[in-house]
């Protein structure tokens, strides 16, 4: 045991004196800790824009809920059912039913263009048409301001998310699409879903105001059950008066996020990357500095027989201990910064805004955190492998 004891305490003396030094290397310590918890801060950060839009595309599905589009469309926009397809799909078996009917909703789906509060530049916002049953489907769906709009009249209640996001949505106010107006009577929130991005009204008004006749684009369907999907799906996919795509809501919104997701996360990952690489040079740099000032004190230790795994062991550890602290710095200021953090953008499968909140999860914190413990590992092995090769005659010559 005496071995292993020993060499820890060598460990231990030669970290002691780079720890002592730091003081004397302030400037280039503060810079390795900054620019790693710059890297942290901007991966988590962007990641978590991600991992946002990702939970409220997921929020607005339910297990037993579906969707019903016509066969080969993968959005709303490019699908389209006349009246009565969607009789048949609400008639339908593992339909839930209460005593005003069938819990399906017909719905059409448009876009308008609103200016944003942030930038004032336009952006699409869409506007939805829904049947009185669309409030039962959608469990989530709750009033926190004013009313629920009159079925048949020009009424609207819109999502708190783009009430927040999007000028023009306030509680009492007056919309004005194409030549209507449409008064403002309640605010809704959704449980976090993409919901909360849209305004609704009653689909039969909707119609009239684009001339859509007696035309949908989607049926909203509450199941009896999450098991009675497939009974729900074989009966209408194998019905020769329809022809329909069947989803989950839960799979249709997922499958909406996949895109958006794919593109933040990578954009993460490069901004992310090419920060790092200076990162890595910052910390090249600090533990250089480090071993420099220490030469003496190196050669010293070397001479009374310490050996040259203790010094490369320390000055890894220096290295890791200032990458840990950078680390923690990013993670704490991403959190600070960006959880909950509302914003907008833009779902390319339906042309349309969804608002949501940068979600900072504890996963991507760890992850920061690796990274952080990377570069240090990086930025400290080549100058640890140089503490260690020193020649102890000519280091101690040195002043």
């Amino acid at each position: 045991m005496a071995g292993p004891i020993n060499w820890l305490s060598q460990v231990a003396s030669v970290s002691k004196f780079g720890l002592l030094s730091i003081p004397q290397r302030l400037g280039s310590v503060a810079a390795a800790v900054i620019g790693i918890a710059g890297v942290v801060a901007v991966l988590v950060g962007v990641l978590s824009m991600g991992v946002g839009f990702k939970n409220a595309m997921t929020a607005s599905g339910s297990p037993d809920a579906a969707i019903v589009l016509r066969s080969g469309a993968d959005s709303e926009m490019v699908s389209g059912f006349l009246r009565e397809s969607t009789r048949i799909i609400a008639d339908a078996p593992g339909v839930a039913r209460n005593e005003e009917g069938a819990l399906a909703s017909a719905e059409l789906f448009v876009i308008i263009n609103l200016p944003k509060r942030s930038t004032h530049t336009d952006a699409n916002v869409p506007m939805r048409g829904v049947e009185p049953a669309a409030l039962k489907v959608r469990d989530k769906l709750k009033l926190i301001n004013g009313r629920m709009f009159e079925w048949g009249k020009n009424e609207v209640i819109v999502g708190v998310g783009a009430a927040s996001e999007f000028t023009g949505l306030d509680l009492g106010g007056t919309l004005r699409v194409g030549r209507r107006d449409w008064p403002i009577v309640g605010v809704f929130s959704a449980g976090g879903g993409t919901a909360e991005s849209e305004i609704w009204t009653d689909a039969n008004v909707l119609q009239a105001a684009y001339k859509r006749g007696d035309t949908f684009q989607s049926v909203y369907v509450k199941l009896v059950s999450p098991g009675a999907f497939r009974e729900f799906k074989d009966a209408l996919t194998t019905d020769p008066r329809l022809n329909v795509k069947v989803l989950r809501q839960a799979e249709y919104y997922a499958e909406q996020s996949t895109a958006v997701s794919k593109l933040i996360t990578t954009l993460g990952y490069l901004i992310a990357s090419l920060m790092a690489v200076g990162a890595v040079f910052g910390a090249l740099n600090t533990m250089y500095s480090s071993v420099s000032a220490r030469t003496r004190e190196i050669a010293t230790l070397r001479a009374l027989g310490f050996g040259s795994g203790a010094v490369v062991v320390s000055v890894m550890i220096e290295s890791l201990a200032l990458a840990v602290i950078g680390g923690a710095i990013g993670a704490i200021l991403a959190y600070l910064a960006f959880n909950g953090l509302h914003t907008a953008t833009m779902n390319w499968n339906s042309f349309s805004q969804v608002t949501f909140a940068f979600a900072v999860t504890s996963e991507l914190l760890v992850q920061g955190i690796v990274w952080a413990v990377l570069i240090g590992l990086i930025g400290g092995l080549f100058p640890a492998l140089r503490g260690a090769r020193l020649p102890i005659a000519a280091a101690l010559r040195e002043l």
